[in-house]
């Protein structure tokens, strides 16, 4: 199956993706997409037509839109677990009926939306207060995709935030909580716990933190939480009532659920027109995916440029670059997105994979990450492929020269990472500056540039809400149809799970109930240090 992308990898490793403009005054047009008022330009790849069409072979070959279609069709395409996969029902605005088990979820799914909506504007309007009167502050606590997600949602929508202050806890680490609550009035402070099953233990601990602390001014503090969990037993005996508890079905999965309860905090900030227009633009970018052909399909055209660099040519990693700063938590998100998803090492039918699963995946906005670890894409002896977008209108106006300096550096780096410099241009540049011989060859090295390494960049009109949810909807669907070609299951996430069970049997022996004699002479000598400091 990979033989005849590995081989046209080999063979084109070392051309210079230059020489392709150069013998095609098309390429951009060629190797770039539009869809919905989004371009994707992935030209200063070496991605050719050949390449392209070995890549859309693998997609035939692993039945991309019959699994397209069984998930959008509701069938359990998470067979590890038994479940379907179906966080786009959570924004199937148009409530076409979506089957799970011969029943339509979207009747639910629409039932909670407008739950939320309507305790949003309660507390938005003042109606909802605490016992010291409107709600001023809400502080969400959750971990993973219950953080991740509603933390850069709340970031990139800042221009829109016209509600409560939000402030967001996830580590158990007692400083984040401890800093979170600093300042903060308990008698007008509304906290959400955000756990499914109201029993993960991060979440949890911080949340009985919080409780205690807000006990020292409230005396219902009951009346000031709210749940975002499916496990109504629980959050009763903690005295939420049923009508702040907003519950998600098991076909969502943590990292994908920022477009249902576990988004309320986005919404508390922003309101509720601001997060339908979220949801409407994942469903415009769901309604590309399923309609547009395969060779014109952005989040296609995505993972196969993923699949190319990565399964290819062999590059370990990939940097997602946002020349938007209120983007500075997307690279997180799709860290956890991708490398949670597609990080595995057997197939569906759990033999090994013939090839590496899904690369690591960090990044930074731009300019920032120009003066930090740029140095090492341009000039390290790694290649490390880079996404980069920008939107090509910022919501400053008095300050359009400042984004047109935003946009300038970032057509140049994907520029410059693609052009290079060559020893003849370095030695040239510093013999004008009066270095001869020796020490002219010397200085020249270190203004090499090798180049020829690849960058994709996503341009967007503005960063709205609409923009914003057909961003992160398209790189989900780039996750699944890399998972696709790679015949995993993309939708399970098994490599957490050992780590929090060891974790639950270190605690009782770091605090002295428990022995540490079955434990390896590292983590035993660890927990003496740590109890012999104590």
């Amino acid at each position: 199956m990979w033989e005849k992308l590995t081989g046209l990898a080999d063979s084109l490793r070392d051309r210079p993706i230059l020489s392709l403009f150069n013998e095609d005054s098309a390429r951009f047009q060629t190797f770039s997409a539009r869809a919905e008022g989004l371009l994707f330009d992935y030209s200063k790849t070496n991605i050719d037509a050949d390449v392209m069409a070995a890549l859309l072979e693998l997609c035939e070959n692993a039945d991309l839109a019959g699994k397209r279609a069984a998930m959008f069709g509701g069938e359990k395409i998470n067979d590890t677990e038994g479940r379907a996969v179906l966080h786009t029902a959570l924004r199937n605005l148009d409530a076409t009926p979506v089957m799970v088990d011969g029943e339509d979820v979207m009747p639910g799914v629409l039932d909670t939306l407008a739950r939320m909506e309507a305790f949003a504007d309660d507390l938005r309007e003042g109606r909802f207060t605490g016992q010291g009167g409107a709600i001023t502050d809400v502080v969400n606590i959750g971990i993973g995709g219950s953080d991740l997600g509603p933390v850069m949602l709340d970031i990139a929508l800042s221009p829109y935030r016209d509600g409560p202050r939000i402030h967001y806890v996830s580590n158990v680490d007692g400083a984040h909580i401890h800093d979170a609550l600093q300042g903060l009035d308990p008698s007008t402070t509304l906290v959400i716990v955000a756990s499914k099953t109201f029993t993960t233990i991060e979440t949890m601990t911080n949340a009985e933190t919080a409780r205690k602390w807000m006990a020292q001014q409230v005396s219902d503090t009951g009346a000031q939480f709210a749940a975002l969990s499916s496990n109504l037993e629980k959050t009763t005996q903690w005295g939420i009532d049923p009508c702040r508890v907003f519950g998600f079905e098991d076909w969502v999965g943590g990292r994908y659920s920022l477009w249902g309860p576990i988004g309320l905090s986005v919404m508390l900030a922003t309101g509720p027109a601001t997060f339908r227009e979220l949801l409407s633009g994942a469903q415009a970018m769901d309604h590309h995916f399923r309609d547009a052909p395969l060779a014109d399909n952005l989040p296609v055209l995505l993972a196969l440029t993923g699949i190319w660099h990565n399964q290819g040519l062999g590059y370990a990693t990939r940097a997602v670059l946002p020349y938007e700063q209120r983007l500075l938590r997307l690279p997180a998100y799709l860290q956890q997105l991708e490398m949670e998803s597609n990080g595995k090492r057997v197939s569906m039918d759990g033999s090994d994979l013939p090839v590496h699963s899904g690369p690591v995946v960090w990044g930074e906005p731009g300019t920032n990450g120009q003066h930090a670890f740029y140095q090492l894409i341009h000039q390290g002896t790694r290649v490390v492929p880079c996404e980069f977008m920008a939107g090509i209108k910022g919501h400053e106006p008095d300050l359009a020269h400042q984004h047109d300096l935003l946009l300038a550096n970032c057509l140049a780096q994907s520029e410059a990472l693609m052009l290079g410099r060559s020893l003849e241009e370095a030695t040239a540049l510093m013999s004008d500056k009066g270095f001869t011989g020796e020490e002219l060859s010397r200085q020249a090295a270190h203004r090499v540039f090798p180049g020829n390494r690849p960058s994709t960049t996503l341009l967007y009109p503005q960063l709205t809400a609409f923009v914003l949810g057909q961003i992160i909807a398209l790189y989900e669907h780039r996750v699944f149809v890399e998972g696709v070609i790679l015949g995993i299951n993309s939708f399970d996430q098994w490599g957490v799970e050992l780590g929090k069970e060891l974790a639950l049997k270190l605690a009782p022996i770091l605090s002295g109930d428990q022995s540490s004699a079955d434990k390896d002479g590292s983590t035993a000598g660890l927990i003496a240090a740590i109890q012999s400091a104590r």
